[in-house]
């Protein structure tokens, strides 16, 4: 290939991409740029109404943030959350997609369908209506508890169970996204691995650790990433079910940067906030990648 067909393939590629990329540049990079300037000033209602109000302050914000104890409080929170909330989610997904790939071709495209309605219902009708399951003297999962004799409990109101009844929500909404995915990746692996390990007198827990769990590591590792992702930008269960109560204890790292940039108007802070989270998740990948790989 000459030199000059090279040229002009390269010209025509930059061509093609020139539009994506100054979109991505126009959407995201410089946003993410002028966020960046926002988080080293301290931006607020004033310099809303009167831009001489801002000022400059370098690394204030994050030197703040540091001694916040509600922003400790929400990292805390989130971080239970991911730590609880995800490793549940991949295994009632993996388990989900395993009984639906063994059940019959009808009733596994109908079963298919039901677990994944969560994943495109509204997720603010569903926290409304979970929130009503959760009241404590109507709610049905109270009904169903008196059925048996335990006594009913205030599922959103008690700082002991709040997190655990917004995880559970969480995994119910999430895991028909991360089934659908093994399900594709338990339909990419031959059946005659099975087939020859059967012949090896191996039973069904030995395929599954010595052929299913092996072939799913892309499939799981994608999962992971994504689901610790989703899970450390909640946000929307705690707003619309307890506002970060009670005593905080939902309160998530998200939600609180919410509050400080759009109830409180400190832009700044809530855009150091920001920068702060996107360090967290980037570490948190770095760290479960290696790990879900070796898995």
């Amino acid at each position: 290939m000459s030199a000059a067909l090279e040229t002009r393939q390269a010209r025509a590629g930059i061509a093609f991409a020139a539009p994506a990329l100054l979109l991505i540049a126009g959407f995201f990079l410089l946003p993410v740029a002028a966020s960046l300037l926002l988080s080293l000033t301290d931006f607020d209602i004033y310099a809303v109404a009167d831009p001489d109000h801002l000022r400059v302050i370098g690394a204030r914000n994050y030197l703040a943030l540091a001694r916040d104890p509600l922003f400790w409080r929400a990292l805390v929170n989130t971080a239970v959350f991911v730590a609880v909330a995800t490793p549940l989610s991949i295994a009632v997904s993996l388990t989900a997609a395993l009984l639906v790939t063994a059940a019959a071709v009808r009733l596994a495209a109908l079963f298919r369908t039901l677990f994944f309605v969560p994943v495109v219902t509204s997720l603010v009708a569903v926290a409304v209506v979970w929130r009503y399951l959760y009241h404590p003297r109507v709610g049905l999962l109270n009904y169903g508890l008196g059925l048996v004799g335990i006594a009913p409990r205030d599922w959103l109101g008690d700082p002991r169970l709040a997190l655990a009844a917004i995880i559970v929500l969480a995994v119910w909404k999430g895991f028909g996204f991360n089934m659908v995915v093994f399900m594709a990746g338990l339909q990419s692996i031959r059946p005659s691995l099975y087939e020859a390990a059967s012949v090896d007198g191996a039973g069904r827990w030995a395929q599954f650790r010595r052929i299913t769990l092996p072939m799913l590591r892309p499939t799981t590792l994608f999962v992971t990433l994504m689901t610790l992702i989703g899970n450390c930008q909640l946000f929307a269960e705690p707003y619309i079910m307890t506002r970060g109560g009670p005593s905080n204890r939902t309160l998530s790292v998200v939600l609180y940067m919410y509050e400080q940039g759009f109830r409180w108007w400190n832009l700044g802070y809530a855009a150091a906030l920001a920068f702060v989270l996107f360090a967290v998740i980037l570490a948190v990948s770095l760290l479960a990648r290696p790990r879900a790989v070796a898995a």
